[in-house]
């Protein structure tokens, strides 16, 4: 094992002790697997909400795990001690996102097995899947970042949620007000459409548009969260 994954694994080890003395982080992963055992017992579920939870799950899980691990760092101000270790940016950030990456990989896997997904042409699906954790998880990253506290990330969350969790909402505002369409290139919003597209028969023809959006909103995501975060260095 080289230095940069032994610190990294480091990193993912200390979150894990963390996480697990804090119940209120590590409860907040049953609520969307709760939603989707109580969605799992309806018949005929809609495409729109069987993403109700899947988005719900990344906004719950994959973007307030990652702000409330990095919030209690600074609010116990050990956050400035890891910048100033031998770790690089790099391999703080990615080793401070394996815990909420393999978190939300679990507790998406559970709420889409209880609610009864089966998903349509699995490789193009679970790999939008998989950029749309690493978005939730660079966007939890920033939230965790300009929040001082757990109790902050929590507010910080409620948009967020709002936003990139209640698809079916964002979907009717769409509707009603035909002025705000570029909310459909949302990830979210990309997400369902891809989903939908491959639901009718698609294949990578269809699916590479939604893919490289979401690839986008990451790529996004991840240099703001950078920038934040190589501004507190220089601020440490």
């Amino acid at each position: 094992m080289t230095l940069a994954l032994r610190r990294m694994y480091a990193i993912f080890q200390k979150d894990m002790k963390d996480v697990s003395k804090n119940m209120y982080i590590s409860t907040t992963a049953l609520t969307p697997i709760i939603l989707a055992f109580f969605y799992g017992r309806m018949d005929n579920i809609q495409l729109d909400m069987y993403y109700l939870i899947i988005n719900f799950t990344f906004s719950i899980v994959a973007v307030f795990v990652q702000a409330a691990i990095i919030a209690e760092e600074k609010e116990k101000n050990t956050l400035r001690g890891l910048m100033l270790s031998p770790a690089s940016a790099g391999e703080i950030l990615i080793g401070k996102s394996l815990l909420t990456l393999a978190f939300t990989g679990i507790t998406l896997a559970l709420s889409i097995f209880l609610v009864g997904y089966e998903i349509p042409n699995a490789p193009v699906i679970i790999a939008a899947l998989f950029l749309s954790g690493l978005f939730y998880t660079a966007l939890g990253t920033l939230l965790g970042l300009v929040t001082k506290t757990v109790m902050e990330a929590s507010v910080a969350l409620l948009p967020v949620m709002f936003v990139f969790g209640l698809t079916p909402l964002i979907d009717a505002i769409i509707n009603q007000y035909p002025a705000l369409s570029f909310l459909e290139y949302m990830p979210n919003m990309q997400l369902i459409e891809l989903a939908a597209q491959m639901e009718a028969g698609g294949g990578f023809a269809e699916a590479w548009q939604p893919l490289l959006i979401i690839t986008a909103w990451f790529a996004a995501a991840l240099a703001a969260a950078w920038i934040v975060y190589t501004k507190r260095m220089t601020d440490s």
